[in-house]
C-alpha cells in the first residue's frame, strides 16, 4: 500500500508537468514562430516480487511477478512542423517556408536561431542594421551582422525568396546589392536548447548549424516578405490533451485516497 502511494504520487507529478506543458503551448498560441511542445513519459524501475511463480498445482508459470514503481518525465519535445503564413504587409516581416532558422547575434556574442522573422531596421554608425525586436543584429550567410549603407532608403529595400536584399535600379527593377540573409538548418532541430525571446542555441544533440548557402543542405528554405509564421499550436488539440491529463491526475489522486483508506482499515484492526 505504501508502494501504491508513491506510484500514484509520481503519476500526479508527471501529469502536472504535462498540464504545465500544455499551458505553455496555449499561452504561446499567438507567438510568432512558436513550436508546439509535447511531454513524453517513461516507466520507472520495476520491483521483482518473485522471479518465478507457480500455479495451484505447483507448476511453474512462464512469467515472474514484477510491480512497476511509477512514471517519470523522459523529455519535452518540440514539434518543428510548419506554421501557417500570416500576411502582415510590413516590409521587414519575414516568414520561412521550410526547415531553416534565422541567425541573430545575441548580447553575449553567441549565435541564436529563431523562426520569428519580425525584424526592423535600426540606425547605427555604419548604416542601417537589420535586427530583431530585442535589437539583436540579424546575420548574413557569412555570419556577419547585416548592415546596409545609409545611401540606401529602407523603404525601397526588398528581398527575394532566397533572402537576397534588393534595391530598385534606374528602371525600378529590384537588383541584388550583395547581401543575403543567412538561414541555418540542423540535423536534429528537436535537440536545440531554448533560451529566451523565441531564440534557441545549438547543442551536441542538435548538431552544428548548416548554412543553407553552403550547399550542405538537401532542401533549401524560402523566405516570404511581408509575412510571419504563426505558431503550430492547435487550440482544440491542446484542450483535448488537457482534459486527458486532468482525468489522469484525478485517477492518481483517487489511488492515493484508496490506499489511505486501506491503510486506515489495517491500522484499525489493532483496536
Amino acid at each position: 500500500m505504501v508502494r501504491s502511494l508513491w506510484t500514484a504520487a509520481s503519476g500526479m507529478a508527471a501529469q502536472q508537468l504535462c498540464v504545465d506543458t500544455i499551458s505553455n503551448n496555449l499561452a504561446n498560441i499567438n507567438t510568432t514562430g512558436y513550436k508546439k511542445e509535447t511531454a513524453e513519459f517513461k516507466s520507472l524501475l520495476y520491483q521483482t516480487i518473485q522471479k518465478t511463480s507457480t500455479d495451484a498445482d505447483g507448476e511453474q508459470k512462464p512469467v515472474g511477478v514484477q510491480v512497476g514503481l511509477g512514471v517519470k518525465t523522459a523529455a519535452i519535445t518540440s514539434q518543428y512542423t510548419q506554421g501557417n503564413m500570416t500576411q502582415t504587409g510590413n516590409s521587414f516581416d519575414f516568414a520561412i517556408q521550410g526547415t531553416g532558422f534565422f541567425m541573430v547575434q545575441m548580447g553575449d556574442g553567441r549565435t541564436g536561431y529563431t523562426r520569428s522573422g519580425a525584424f526592423q531596421m535600426s540606425i547605427g554608425n555604419e548604416g542601417l542594421t537589420l535586427s530583431d525586436a530585442e535589437g539583436n543584429p540579424v546575420l548574413d550567410t557569412n555570419g556577419q551582422p547585416i548592415v546596409v549603407p545609409d545611401t540606401y532608403s529602407a523603404d525601397k529595400l526588398s528581398i527575394d525568396s532566397s533572402g537576397r536584399l534588393c534595391y530598385p535600379d534606374a528602371n525600378n527593377n529590384p537588383q541584388p546589392i550583395g547581401i543575403q540573409i543567412g538561414l541555418a538548418q540542423f540535423a536534429n532541430s528537436a535537440g536545440l536548447e531554448k533560451v529566451s525571446n523565441s531564440l534557441v542555441v545549438e547543442t551536441d544533440a542538435s548538431g552544428v548549424a548548416n548554412i543553407e548557402v553552403d550547399g550542405t543542405t538537401k532542401m533549401k528554405s524560402s523566405i516570404w516578405q511581408g509575412y510571419l509564421e504563426a505558431s503550430n499550436v492547435q487550440a482544440v488539440d491542446e484542450m483535448v490533451s488537457m482534459i486527458v491529463a486532468q482525468r489522469a491526475y484525478e485517477m492518481n489522486s483517487k489511488v492515493i485516497t484508496a490506499s489511505d483508506d486501506m491503510l486506515q482499515m489495517a491500522n484499525n484492526l489493532k483496536q
